[in-house]
């Protein structure tokens, strides 16, 4: 009976300790649930901080390269408006040196034409003047005054034979009708024969 009753007392002893490890199994068992959803709870918290950083991050950096790029494309737009102003700027000051030297080119070209005709005009001129000179002298003055005192037909006739055409010469004192002189060079043609 002392063995059936310690076998018993052992059975009880064995059954209550084996309770009591199962008690403290399943409390450990819970308490690792517990701390394994904590921790999986702690993970998913920080998985959901990583997304939103790196979702940020990514946002950051694509609004950074769109400003970059903003920026680099604002940059290029300013050059390119600078280096078309410096291109049009070159272009006019070319434009206008080549206008001067144009004006200038016909500016002295024009010069030295009425240079030519300056020196044509007084070499003309200065030939006139011996040819009227060495007429007047060839004629003398006895004779220029008796043309002058002459009536018309002699004075055309003494005209003539010098060579000399659309002379008029007059004593100053009367005034000269032009209609009756282009009669006289018409070789006294009467207006109603015409």
């Amino acid at each position: 009976i002392t063995t059936k009753s310690q076998e018993a007392a052992a059975r009880n002893e064995a059954g209550r300790v084996e309770q009591e490890a199962r008690g403290r199994l399943e409390r450990q068992k819970i308490n690792d649930e517990a701390e394994a959803e904590k921790s999986r709870q702690e993970l998913l918290s920080l998985q959901a901080q990583s997304a939103a950083v790196e979702s940020t991050g990514q946002a950051k950096a694509e609004a950074k390269a769109r400003a970059e790029a903003a920026q680099i494309e604002g940059e290029a737009s300013v050059r390119q408006a600078q280096l078309r102003a410096e291109a049009s700027k070159i272009k006019s000051e070319a434009e206008l040196i080549q206008l001067k030297q144009k004006q200038e080119a016909e500016i002295d070209h024009q010069r030295k034409v009425d240079e030519l005709d300056l020196a044509r005009a007084r070499e003309l001129t200065g030939i006139d003047s011996a040819k009227f000179k060495a007429t007047v002298t060839a004629i003398g003055p006895d004779t220029i005054k008796a043309i002058a005192q002459a009536g018309p037909e002699m004075q055309a006739k003494m005209l003539q034979g010098l060579g000399l055409k659309g002379f008029m010469i007059t004593d100053g004192n009367s005034p000269i009708n032009l209609f009756n002189t282009a009669q006289g060079f018409l070789g006294g043609v009467n207006p109603s024969d015409i």
